[in-house]
């Protein structure tokens, strides 16, 4: 248990509404999910089949939090935990609190990989509170609350919609971001296997490489392959041509330079291949099986390869 937990205010979430008795119980799955798709930058995403397990139960008092798996020597047990601010967050937006919390997260989602993490985290804390406050907040505003964590909607969005994403931010001189998403059809045949590796990146460090301005032929160019993916995702048959990018993985390849030697050598080979997120995660997406011959080079360069499907987004039971 913390130390300090004696701080933590008396009421969690709302003080002004509906206190949850001790004793409620919700368990919530939540899947990885890859953003970016190529050329997609902030824009596209896709839910994965690898999942978080969050349990949450309500206690008389004070924040207890357990966690295994990915992060369980690294991440904080107290309240800087991203699933318990977003836990308390989501209390807070449905009118509830609870007195105490005790939270369990078993995960299997690789921090610092581009698959997600923190947005799976932040959408499975709100979820599990959604669920306490007997699903007193709809989707959009699931996405609107997570993304709110993340600063953009891709990655959270999907975690909770699902399948492949289309999202977008409607900024208003004065207001707050309003964060929209939207699912797109995938095919049935549509298969995706990730390359994962040991090591790590920076989210802010691949980002921070990204220039202010960048040529309007370029800018051009994603608009187009952007637009065609959103078709290809649904006609396989173009994701070659419709995961090319111009925008920013060029300019992160300096960071990611394994990664961008196994993409490279993938859509040699005529796949669809891509940075996942800000990496360095290589995403496949593909409709046929990857050879043995390079599924075993690439193993013996260190990349653990998950098959993984389009998955559906968080839930609770």
């Amino acid at each position: 248990m913390p130390a300090g937990e004696a701080a933590y205010p008396e009421v969690l979430g709302a003080s002004g509404g509906q206190v949850l008795p001790a004793g409620r119980e919700v368990t919530v799955s939540v899947p990885a999910s890859t953003a970016n798709l190529g050329p997609g930058f902030d824009t596209l995403g896709m839910a994965l089949g690898l999942y978080d397990t969050i349990h949450v139960r309500t206690t008389s008092g004070g924040l207890v939090l357990h966690v295994s798996g990915e992060g369980e020597s690294t991440v904080p047990l107290d309240s800087s935990h991203l699933v318990y601010k977003a836990l308390e967050g989501g209390l807070r937006a449905a009118g509830i609190g609870a007195r105490g919390l005790e939270i369990e997260c078993e995960n299997s989602i690789p921090h610092s990989r581009g698959l997600g993490s923190s947005a799976s985290a932040a959408v499975g804390g709100l979820v599990a509170a959604n669920a306490l406050a007997d699903n007193a907040l709809d989707d959009e505003r699931l996405v609107q609350l997570s993304s709110e964590f993340e600063g953009h909607p891709d990655n959270a969005a999907a975690a909770v919609l699902g399948g492949a994403v289309v999202a977008w931010t409607e900024a208003e001189s004065g207001h707050s971001p309003r964060y929209r998403a939207v699912r797109v059809p995938t095919s049935e045949e549509l298969r995706t296997t990730v390359f994962v590796p040991e090591f790590s990146s920076s989210t802010a460090e691949t980002r921070g490489l990204l220039p202010a301005k960048v040529p309007h032929a370029d800018a051009a160019f994603n608009a187009s392959r952007a637009a065609l993916l959103t078709v290809a995702l649904s006609r396989p048959e173009f994701l070659l041509a419709a995961t090319e990018d111009r925008l920013h993985q060029g300019y992160r390849a300096p960071a990611l330079e394994q990664t961008t030697e196994l993409i490279a050598l993938l859509r040699g080979r005529g796949f669809a291949a891509a940075v996942s997120g800000a990496g360095p995660t290589t995403l496949c997406l593909h409709t046929g099986d990857l050879t043995a011959t390079l599924r075993s080079d690439a193993e013996s360069r260190g990349w653990k390869l998950l098959d993984l499907p389009v998955a559906e987004g968080a839930r609770a039971k």
